[in-house]
């Protein structure tokens, strides 16, 4: 038997830590038509978060969500709580000037002080610790970069520090530090909204995918794909790449990238603080409490969906990275995230478009999902209120900045487009015989492109390689066995279902005969 997954340390399973050390509750799919005041599609942090928000108001709320709840990106996010996304505040300055740049610090600085009363005002254990976010340069450019961004942090008034070294065996050139930021366990602390939200009397079911809004009717009627329709006052659609797109053409506005997570036990002791390197690749540090040790998270190497080598060499590259700093021991668990990029770096969240202000959406947090999506539930709350939010128009999904949204715009298509002419004109040079035991490939059956995979006893799964979004043609992931779409970011299983919108429907099976 042949395996295309080198294991050495590395764990056969993809399983990210939270959901092995959480209890979660289950809930049933919804089987019959109801209404509610408010619908939220997506059971992860923002939909959780704004259910939690609505219910405390009396509203009646319905969350639904196709596979179970935080089990998308919000299980599979490395869960820290900060303000520093990277190199960004001096950009934002350049392109949205320093009052909307101002404005995002100010709405992740307020979601990051909102997690710390909630967990001590409902008394969540959920391992919450005080860390300051380390940004590193390893290069004389990235230095020149994180100074300028540390000119910016001055202008915006950010609490922050410059300095030369970091207390890890890593050669660098200088240092950013955000102070007083935070760590959590994401699913303990969901866990403890979610007994709030049931216990107020919301609805939440899972197993229920949303397809569709009828829009021809007094209110938005969510229709799932099993023909159950919920009939609200707002529709929310929290579901990391928007169910519903309402002429909002959000797939040309967004794209996806992946990125790995290994979580390890080291050799050296973990220091303490949130790490993260401004250099390409991105490498990323921090600790979670596990049985009495520190569980190391080690993440980065991202790259766009469906698009770059093979992926197994992403977790290989973050353990050798591991080695070199603090020394691996054992290799607990590795998984990998999915994250949507807006055009300007800066998530939709507001009304899908300007005439459809019952119908709200929260998209493209890129790696910064647990303050951004605490964000957009606070956001999203007050536009179901009527009532104010400074951050509005910061976030609104219909604005447009000229610079860079254009050049993002057009350089996205071109590589959509570009992925979808690949696609159709490559021609697989694998046959089914060729493919070992627990290894995937495109294949040619019958004189056509098809997806193989061989599981650990030999079984064979084929599917049809076109992804049932717009056509593109997907691409094997070695690392996560799954297929994946180069174009918008869809992932489908070896057996063709769906993991990851905006694909609804399987990929088609392909019959041998």
């Amino acid at each position: 038997m042949t395996n295309e997954f080198p294991q050495g340390k590395m764990p056969y399973d993809v399983e990210p830590f939270w959901r092995k050390s959480a209890t979660l509750p289950s809930f049933p799919p919804l089987k019959i038509d109801t209404e509610v005041d408010v619908a939220i599609v997506g059971g992860g942090i923002t939909g959780i978060t704004t259910a939690y928000l609505l219910t405390k108001q009396g509203f009646k709320v319905a969350v639904i969500e196709a596979s179970q709840v935080l089990n998308g990106t919000t299980g599979h996010t490395t869960a820290k709580v900060t303000a520093q996304h990277g190199l960004l505040y001096d950009e934002l300055i350049q392109h949205m000037g320093e009052e909307r740049a101002k404005q995002y610090y100010d709405a992740n600085a307020d979601a990051l002080q909102f997690v710390r009363q909630t967990i001590q005002e409902l008394k969540i254990d959920c391992d919450l610790t005080e860390e300051d976010a380390y940004m590193y340069a390893v290069s004389d450019e990235y230095k020149r970069k994180i100074t300028k961004e540390y000119n910016a942090y001055q202008r915006l008034g950010i609490p922050s520090e410059f300095k030369k070294d970091i207390p890890l065996p890593i050669d660098i050139k200088g240092v950013l530090v955000m102070k007083n930021q935070g760590q959590f366990h994401p699913l303990k602390y969901l866990t403890g909204l979610v007994n709030e939200i049931t216990n107020a009397g919301g609805e939440i079911y899972e197993q229920t995918t949303a397809i569709n809004i009828d829009e021809n009717t007094p209110k938005p009627m969510i229709i799932t794909r099993e023909g159950r329709r919920i009939t609200c006052k707002y529709a929310i659609s929290c579901s990391h790449f928007p169910f519903f797109d309402g002429k909002g053409f959000y797939f040309t506005k967004l794209h996806a990238e992946r990125s790995y997570v290994l979580g390890v036990l080291t050799k050296h002791d973990f220091p303490g603080g949130m790490y993260y390197s401004a250099d390409s690749p991105a490498r990323s540090l921090r600790y979670t409490p596990m049985d009495g040790k520190k569980l190391v998270l080690i993440s980065g190497d991202g790259h766009k969906t469906g698009q770059g080598t093979s992926t197994h060499k992403h977790y290989k590259a973050l353990e050798e990275f591991g080695e070199s700093v603090l020394g691996i021991e054992e290799i607990k668990y590795r998984w990998s995230a999915q994250d949507l990029y807006t055009l300007d770096k800066v998530p939709y969240v507001g009304a899908i478009t300007s005439n459809k202000p019952n119908i709200l959406v929260a998209t493209g947090y890129r790696k910064w999902g647990m303050s951004n999506s605490t964000a957009a539930a606070k956001l999203l709350t007050d536009l179901v209120l009527e009532r104010e939010n400074p951050y509005k128009d910061l976030y609104d999904p219909s604005r447009f900045y000229a610079d860079p949204s254009i050049k993002k715009f057009l350089m996205q298509n071109l590589d959509v487009a570009g992925h979808l002419i690949e696609g159709k004109i490559d021609i697989a040079d694998k046959r089914i015989e060729d493919i070992g035991n627990d290894e995937g490939s495109v294949v040619v059956v019958n004189g056509k492109r098809a997806g193989c995979y061989k599981d650990a006893e030999g079984n064979i799964n084929l599917v049809d390689t076109t992804c049932t979004h717009m056509g593109c043609e997907v691409e094997w992931n070695s690392g996560d066995r799954t297929w994946d779409c180069p174009c918008h970011g869809s992932r489908f299983s070896v057996q063709g279902d769906v993991v990851e919108g905006p694909a609804k429907k399987p990929l088609k099976k392909v019959d041998l005969n």
